[in-house]
Formats: structure tokens, sequence, C-alpha cells
């Protein structure tokens, strides 16, 4: 019997630094880790970066909430509604630092640093404005195909961010964990990290995996913390559970677009 890693989100808080790089599992509304980041908005850590393909509510949160210093994003939307508005109003008044990707872009570093690689080979387009910006950067450079030296490609470094935080179905106390409809990045994430901190709907006995070994996703020796949070993505969405709440959702959209503080987009989620 496996040691239990089960956590309450303020315990699970701790494994957080000052100046870590974060993943955020999900995608725009769908399947975010909302009570993870809910506890990190309100919490003191500071200095924090955030690096996704296409992010979205928690994103949002942890930019108004003040925690965050830089961005590394291909996309930051929230679908029909627009552009994220914390992080528009954070990067248009330099608040934080902005570095600019495309969805390729950071799916090759994910996908090196999931592989134990220093960089992956990408499609990513030579003409592209970024590529001279990324760069500079020094998270891109230009390489010659070693199969064809006629031909060039973008090879990208790898991300290896320090704690990946995920929302799943279901999971038991040693970290095994289901995950149940689109995946997104978020394998790629959690293999990628140091540390990966889940949070589920269900808690389920050890039993259940070895009765049903093809219900899992990621393995116990992968995950740091495992977390019970029912309805932990909402308002976002949670296959299989229940849908995004676009009410919530926008009324957040408004608060922070008219320029109110993290204190009044906070209570548009409620006693969460």
């Amino acid at each position: 019997m496996g040691k239990s890693k089960l956590m309450s989100l303020s315990e699970a808080l701790e494994l957080i630094n000052d100046g870590d790089e974060i993943a955020l599992g999900g995608m725009s509304f769908h399947r975010n880790p909302m009570a993870m980041a809910l506890t990190i908005a309100k919490s003191s850590k500071r200095d924090l970066a955030l690096v996704d393909r296409e992010p979205g509510l928690a994103f949002d949160l942890l930019i108004v909430s003040g925690r965050v210093r830089k961005i590394r994003a291909a996309m930051v939307t929230f679908e029909h509604l627009g552009i994220a508005p914390g992080f528009r109003r954070a990067v248009e008044s330099g608040e934080v630092e902005f570095i600019e990707d495309v969805c390729e872009g950071v799916m090759a570093g994910l996908r090196a640093g999931a592989y134990g690689l220093p960089f992956m080979p990408s499609a990513i387009a030579l003409e592209s404005d970024l590529v001279p910006l990324n760069v500079k950067r020094g998270i891109w450079k230009i390489v010659k195909n070693p199969f064809n030296e006629d031909e060039e490609f973008v090879a990208v470094r790898a991300i290896r961010p320090d704690v990946a935080i995920v929302h799943a179905h279901k999971a038991d106390e040693e970290g095994d964990i289901e995950l149940l409809g689109p995946k997104y990045e978020d394998l790629l994430k959690i293999q990628a990290a140091r540390k990966a901190i889940v949070t589920v709907e269900e808690i389920v006995p050890r039993s259940y995996f070895k009765e049903n070994p093809e219900r899992l996703t990621i393995p116990s020796f992968l995950v740091t913390a495992v977390v019970h949070a029912p309805k932990g993505a909402w308002p976002t969405s949670m296959y299989g559970y229940y849908k995004a709440d676009y009410e919530i959702i926008r009324g957040y959209f408004n608060v922070v677009k008219s320029g109110l503080s993290v204190k009044e987009a906070l209570k548009v989620f409620g006693n969460v």
C-alpha cells in the first residue's frame, strides 16, 4: 500500500513557491482548476509565471489577483465574449510581462519537457513576425534539418513548469487519476512539471483502478498531491458532470472589464 497523497487546498497551496512557473489544466471555460485557482488568488503568493496554449477563466483570475508577473500563451480569450479582461488590462498597462507564443510553440515546448528533451522541432512558420522576437527571448531557435541542410525549422526550448494544476474526475489516495473527455495538453503538463497538484470530483477506493485498469489516465508516480474538490472546475464545465455557468462567467467578465477590484471579482463566485 502506497503513501496517501490526499491534501486540503491549503496544504496543496504550500507546494507552490513565490516565483514558480505554473501550468493550469483545462481550456477556455472547460475543466479549469478553479478551486485551486481561487485558493491561490486569495493567498499571498507572488511573482508567479503562467504558461499555457489556450487558457481561460482560472488563468485570468490569477492575473486579476495580482499574483502573476509573467505570462506565456498563444491566446487568452473568453470565447464569444472576447479577449480575457484581466489579461488584457494587465498587458496593456505593463503590469505583467507577456511572451506571445503560438499554439504549436507551447505544445512543442511541453512535449520536450514531458519527454525529457532539451527542445522539440516544430512546424512554426519561419515567416512569422514572432520568430525573431522569440529567438531573441531565447525560447525558439532556427536550426537546420540534420537530414536536409537546405531546410530550416524552429526548435522550441523545453517548457518545464514548476507546478501543473489539473482538475480531474476521480482519484484514489495514492494519486492514480481518471480523466474523462477532452484531455487538452493536461497529460503533457503533468509529465513536464516538477510537481503536479490534481483536484478531483471524487475520491475512489484503491481497488477502483485495480479492478478497472483501463480507467487509469494519469499514474500516481506523476502526481504530487490529490485534493478532493467537488465542483472544483465550477463555473467552468466538467465533462459528464456539469456545464459551464455562463451567467457567472459573464458576471466576472463585466466586473473585471469595468475595472473593479479583485475583491469585487471574487464576489462573483460567492462563498467558494
